[in-house]
């Protein structure tokens, strides 16, 4: 198939892709990486008035360390982001996750805040921006405003983003003495969608778990923690830590039911990724 007829703006800066999702609105259709916009035009799944290509505006690229946080830039490629120093030393979950978004030649064009805010469910980057408890940017003609990860995701490819916003940016606390993280995923083959994975981020005081924030995504329909998993690891004895933390997580669990498999199935593949996780947390 082909795309249906569109009209096409470039524009050079934030101010002026702003001025143009402000006139067309709900017509109008971002374009950054396009590893996931382009087949869905090719399939008439999309069907925009316009497209505003914003890969000529360099205020949204780049990662930076902004005192305690790591910003980094909405148009930062996914390789960017896996070649980073940066990433590898204050942010040890996205660098864990990274290798495991699609393939290369994919990594080469997708961007960091195109991940975050198509929501798939089945995408690494909006799970972990949960888990590290990150705040978004989101720009307008108005203003500027900023949503914690955890309110963004709204449901099965719906976030928070209005029309006329652009998400610009990601600041992602770097990671503290006392923390530990740990990046799971289960897929068909490497760089396949996945089919369930755990992020999880864990605070430990004097040897002991003191704060666990966990993630499930690929078989939910958004990330959103695992409060339930995190309260049975708070009371969990070391020992008992793995098998608490995946039969509390039970009652988390709202599995998607798709060709991979049904409720039950991946609520097993969650529930078992959950104990590998907390085994590596207690031996890290």
């Amino acid at each position: 198939m082909k795309a249906p007829a569109f009209a096409y703006a470039r524009p050079a800066t934030l101010e002026a892709a702003l001025a143009l999702l402000e006139r067309h609105g709900e017509e109008a259709q971002i374009l950054a990486g396009g590893q996931s916009l382009m087949p869905s035009l090719a399939f008439r799944l999309s069907a925009p008035a316009i497209l505003v290509d914003i890969n000529r505006i360099a205020a949204l690229q780049g990662i930076e360390r902004q005192g305690d946080d790591i910003r980094i830039g909405a148009l930062t490629r996914h390789a960017e982001v896996e070649r980073s120093d940066i990433v590898r030393a204050d942010l040890p979950l996205i660098a864990a996750a990274i290798s495991h978004v699609a393939h290369p030649a994919i990594r080469n064009r997708g961007t960091f805040g195109g991940s975050l805010a198509l929501a798939d469910p089945a995408a690494e980057l909006p799970a972990c921006a949960v888990a590290l408890e990150a705040r978004l940017v989101l720009a307008s003609a108005a203003g500027r405003r900023t949503v914690a990860a955890r309110d963004f995701f709204r449901g099965l490819f719906q976030t928070d983003r209005r029309p006329q916003e652009i998400l610009i940016e990601a600041l992602i606390p770097r990671q503290r003495a006392g923390q530990r993280s740990v990046f799971l995923e289960l897929s068909r083959r490497h760089g396949d969608f996945a089919v369930a994975g755990i992020a999880c981020q864990a605070d430990f005081a004097a040897h002991r778990l003191a704060a666990l924030r966990l993630v499930v995504f690929g078989s939910e329909p958004y990330p959103r923690l695992a409060r339930h998993a995190a309260a049975a690891a708070g009371a969990a004895a070391p020992g008992d830590l793995g098998e608490l933390v995946a039969e509390a997580l039970a009652r988390d669990l709202d599995p998607i039911e798709d060709q991979h498999g049904g409720r039950a199935m991946k609520r097993h593949w969650a529930q078992l990724l959950a104990r590998r996780a907390m085994a590596q947390l207690a031996v890290a």
